[in-house]
Formats: structure tokens, C-alpha cells, sequence
């Protein structure tokens, strides 16, 4: 179906590109191609060193040029890595590593896991690859991308994970035991991303393997969630998910809550869902209300709205690219160019940055390679073209090689200050800092693919359109064809639409069987009426209502609507 974008006319000359040689304020103008090599240069010195002195630990020790578990013991950087192969081109080694996993993944081992962090990593990076195997070559399995392998793995990893979720708010816990669930002496309290960030990886996986279970616990936890603001519409940092009291309740947009506004904005466009829009939007009017100042977020109390904390979080620096999302270009290229002057002053973000003094918060110096800052600078210069933007990929390549790359890969910036390191690499050094650096530096690359390209695949169940772009990035810069999450729905209303007829061929066999012990004379007929299987009913109501939605769809677009990135248009209700 033909689609047309219709832009408010104030908003033309805001989104029309730039000339992308334009200079800089220093005169020179980053070359995208220049930028681009070295990009991949330093994710080829930082990937082979973790294969070469810490596989199969999670994560590199680069100063001491050795590997330690860190987040469950699932050989993590190379499931983080492994969709960023694709992005540079290297199909061969993605192969590689497909079945590397295959033969070595495994999730049933007696560790303590953090929820958020496993879903995000793991599950989130299996889905992608999962996504992306048949573009890297990998010879897929017959009812692909219903099946396959990575799928299963994903599936298994997250069943691992459904444990948490029994509790009476229907909120997780933040740690579980890959073999025995939740441990009897588990801490209730999780912070609210830790609730929150469920939504993009659980949704998709219920698409695609038919069991709706993972969407409804995620989306469960997101309701419990949007009922727990306060009364002036914030909610805090973290909750006893046992009896729903807020324990912190320190309010912002930084750690602890982040990623919960940036999945009610993604599950939103991913799965066409106007509720969590507008649970973002009331949200974004109270966090304009209560936290903006001149265009920087400061921590408030939630309830009454006067400021706890007035630091800025390197974590914070998402935001920008949040707003590009929902089309809200101006204030995020404000608030950008805000953060982008603390890097210019550090070479890099501290973890906390002391707003009114204009400095870093004691123990809070280092920066650990986080890519925040830099996945902003992509979504905004994918929106306007300005090469600022550009400029900023330019200091990040430029600080991130000067102080932090050492023999063994990148090491973790302890102190901005004065540049001391610590023994890590995170693994999403390689998922994301990486990652968005090539992809603000390679305007062509297939993620950016505007639909004009895309692969019609024939799966069991009809026809699937994949790879025509608008990829959804989970919070570990994983993504996400939305296209995929239709082609396996017919699979899962069919599978609904026989339990329905079984459900009702035995309610009437036993119907049946107890008119004849009443030896009731004349013929049976069935029961008529609406409530005579009240139970039935409500589920193929429900499941109807949601068969009505279309599975593709583009919303109406009048001149108020606000543009996101790549076409997604959402009504401008705020």
C-alpha cells in the first residue's frame, strides 16, 4: 500500500539534511568513511582479544589480559557481539559463532542471574541473531523465523526467567536461580527498569513461538508499574515488588528507571500499541513538569516534586535519542548539545555530573565505554542530518582510542580525571558503543534500510516480508525486524481457534451425557444464548478483539501528527 509521510510545514527545514561535508566549529568535517574503518578497526582489536584471552568467560579483563563471569556464565560478550559482526559485514565469523553457541550455550547451571540483565543481553541478543541468520548466510530450518535454533535457545533462556514474575504484583524479582528459580531469601526489591524492560524481547518472542505467556508477564508488570505513579505522575526508582511500596523514590530519567519510559516507546511503535504510547506521553508531560531545567533532567521526589538530586546521569544521555522517536526534534537536539559540552570537557561522561557546580560527583569519575551519548548522536543524525552530530562520533573514536585502548582490547575509564583504568570490558562495549558508532558513520548500512529493499519469505503459514527496515533497537542495541512478529500469527491464532473448538466439543460431550442421565424426552439440542460458557466466551471475546487488530498498519497521519524516526507517525496528543 503506497505510504505518504505528511510533515508539519514548521518542521520542513528542520528535518531536510544537511550537507554532510559541511565543517565543524573547528573547520574540519569528520569523514564518514575514514571514521567507519576505524570504527570496525577497534571492534576487530577488541573482539579478537576477547576471543583470544577470555573465551569462554562473559567478559574481557584487558589489563590483565584474562576473561570472569560476570553476568551468568553464557559466554556473553559473543552473544552481545554477534549481531554487530552482521552490521560490519562479516558474515563468515557470524556463522561461526551460531554454531560455537549452539554447542556450548546452556542454561541449565546452578547460577544467580539478574532478570534485567539476561533478558536484555541474552534473550535480546539471541532474537536478533536469530532475525538476522538467514541475511548472514546460516542455512535456516524449514518454518523460519517460527523456528531454528537461536529461537529455541532464546525460548529456553526466558523461560528461565518466568519465576521472577510469580508475585503478588505480578512484578519480577531481580535475581533468579537458573536451575532453581527464586531463592527463598531473595530481596522484593527490583528497581523499576528491572520491571519495566521486558516488553520488546518477550512480545517478540510470544509472536514468534505462538505461546503468549512472555507478553503477558511483561506487559503485566508494565500495567502494576503505570498503576504505582504518584499522584503528580512519576514514579520512583525502586519497589518492593512483594506489596508495591515504593522504597526509593527518587524520580528522573537515569538509572534505575530508564529504560522502562524508553520500552513503553519502542513496545509502542513495535507493536502498534497506542496504550503505551500514551502512558509515555502523560508521562513525558510530568517529567517536563518536575525534573526539566533549562533543558537538563534533574532527580525530584516523586510525590511532591521538589529536587533530591540535581546530577546528570551518563545513563541520562538516551534521552535525547528517546525524543527523536517520538518526534520531538528540537528539545532533544537541546538537551544533546548540553551533554555533548560535558564531554568535551571530561573526554568522555562521568557516571554523575553535578549540574549547578559544573563538575563530577565524587566516586562516580569513571566512565565504563558506555554508549548512551553516541546511540543519540545516531537516531538524531538520522532525523536531521546535522553534522554535529558527526562530530561528536569523531571525539568519541578519538577519546575512547587515546585513553582506553590498551594491548589486551578497551578498558573501563576509572577516573575521568585523570584518566586511570579499571580491569573491565563490558560486554556492551561490542553490542552497542561499537555498534552505534558504525552505524552514525554508515548511512547505507542494511539497519537503515528506508523500505525500498526487503525479502519476501515463504514460511508455512503465507507469505513474510522481512528486512525493510525500521528495526526497533532493544535496550542493548539488539535488533528487531517488527515485520517478524507478523509472520508467525497465524500459527498462534490457529493454534487458539482449536483449543476453542475442543474446549466446546467437550463442554457439549458433557452436556450430552448428562442430558441422557436425566432421560429427557424428545431430541437434544445445544444450549443457546450468550452466557451458557461464560468461561468460553470471555477467552474467544478477548482473543476475536485482538484478531480485529490489523497485522500491518499505518495510523492516519493529518498535519498534527509529529514524525519519528523512519516514518512512524503517532498522533500528537500531548
Amino acid at each position: 500500500m503506497p505510504f505518504r509521510l505528511l510533515v508539519p510545514l514548521g518542521l520542513l527545514c528542520l528535518l531536510l539534511p544537511l550537507h554532510h561535508g559541511a565543517p565543524g566549529p573547528d573547520g574540519t568535517a569528520p569523514d564518514p568513511a575514514h571514521y567507519r574503518e576505524r570504527v570496525k578497526a577497534m571492534f576487530y582489536h577488541a573482539y579478537d582479544s576477547y576471543l583470544e584471552n577470555a573465551f569462554p568467560y562473559d567478559e574481557l579483563r584487558p589489563l590483565t589480559c584474562d576473561g570472569h563471569d560476570t553476568w551468568g556464565s553464557f559466554s556473553l560478550t559473543l552473544i552481545d557481539a554477534l549481531d554487530t559482526l552482521l552490521i560490519l559485514g562479516n558474515v563468515s565469523e557470524f556463522q561461526r559463532v551460531v554454531e560455537v553457541l549452539q554447542d556450548n550455550l546452556d542454561f541449565d547451571i546452578d547460577v544467580n542471574a539478574s532478570v534485567f540483565e539476561t533478558n536484555i543481553r541474552v534473550v535480546g541478543g539471541l532474537l536478533s541473531a536469530h532475525l538476522l541468520s538467514k541475511k548472514a548466510g546460516v542455512e535456516v530450518e524449514a518454518g523460519w523465523p517460527c523456528s531454528g535454533p537461536l529461537l529455541r535457545m532464546a525460548e529456553e533462556a526466558a523461560r528461565k526467567l518466568l519465576p521472577a514474575f510469580q508475585t503478588p504484583t505480578s512484578m519480577p524479582y531481580g535475581t533468579v536461580n537458573l536451575l532453581h528459580g527464586v531463592n527463598p531469601g531473595e530481596t522484593p526489591v527490583t528497581c523499576t527498569a528491572g520491571i519495566g524492560t521486558f516488553i520488546v524481547e518477550f512480545a517478540t518472542l510470544s509472536s514468534l513461538t505462538g505461546d503468549p505467556v512472555f507478553e503477558d508477564v511483561a506487559r503485566a508488570a508494565l500495567m502494576r508499574l503505570w498503576e504505582s505513579r504518584s499522584d503528580i505522575g512519576l514514579v520512583g526508582n525502586h519497589i518492593d515488588v512483594l506489596t508495591g511500596k515504593w522504597v526509593a523514590q527518587d524520580a528522573g530519567i537515569g538509572a534505575g528507571v530508564d529504560s522502562y519510559f524508553e520500552y513503553l516507546v519502542k513496545g509502542a511503535i513495535l507493536l502498534q500499541d497506542k496504550k503505551l504510547m500514551a502512558m509515555f506521553l502523560e508521562y513525558n508531560k510530568a517529567i517536563r513538569n518536575y525534573t526539566r531545567f533549562d533543558d537538563w533532567y534533574l532527580w525530584v521526589q516523586m510525590y511532591k516534586g521538589t529536587v533530591s538530586m540535581p546530577v546528570f546521569q551518563s545513563l541520562e544521555a538516551y534521552w535525547p535519542g528517546l525524543q527523536s522517536l517520538i518526534g520531538d526534534i528540537d528539545n532533544a537536539m537541546k538537551t544533546f548539545l548540553n551533554y555533548y559540552t560535558v564531554w568535551k570537557q571530561f573526554g568522555g561522561l562521568p557516571e554523575f555530573y553535578n549540574i549547578p557546580q559544573g563538575y563530577t560527583v565524587e566516586k562516580r569519575e569513571g566512565y565504563p565505554l558506555r554508549p548512551e551519548l553516541i546511540e543519540s548522536a545516531m537516531y538524531l543524525y538520522r532525523a536531521t542530518g546535522d553534522p554535529t552530530l558527526l562530530e561528536l562520533g569523531r571525539d568519541a573514536v578519538e577519546s575512547i582510542e587515546k585513553i582506553s585502548k590498551v594491548d589486551c582490547g578497551f578498558a573501563t575509564i576509572k577516573d575521568l580525571r585523570d584518566h586511570k583504568l579499571d580491569n573491565r570490558m563490558e560486554s556492551f562495549f561490542l553490542a552497542e558503543t561499537v555498534k552505534y558508532l558504525y552505524l552514525l558513520f554508515d548511512p547505507t548500512n542494511f539497519i537503515h534500510n528506508n523500505g525500498s529493499t526487503f525479502d519476501a519469505v515463504i514460511t508455512p503459514y503465507g507469505e513474510c516480508i522481512l528486512g525493510a527496515g525500521g528495526y526497533i533497537f532493544n535496550t542493548e542495541a539488539h535488533p528487531i525486524d517488527p515485520a517478524a512478529l507478523h509472520c508467525c500469527r497465524r500459527l498462534k491464532e490457529e493454534q487458539w481457534e482449536v483449543e476453542d473448538l475442543m474446549r466446546e466439543f467437550y463442554s457439549l460431550k458433557r452436556n450430552r451425557s448428562r442430558l441422557k442421565k436425566t432421560k429427557s424426552s424428545g431430541p437434544w439440542e445445544p444450549p443457546a444464548g450468550p452466557g451458557t460458557f461464560p468461561a468460553l466466551e470471555r477467552q474467544a471475546g478477548a482473543r476475536e478483539k485482538k484478531r480485529r487488530a490489523p497485522l500491518l498498519s499505518c495510523p492516519s497521519q493529518p498535519f498534527t501528527s509529529k514524525l519519528a524516526l523512519l516514518g512512524q507517525v503517532f498522533l500528537d496528543s500531548s
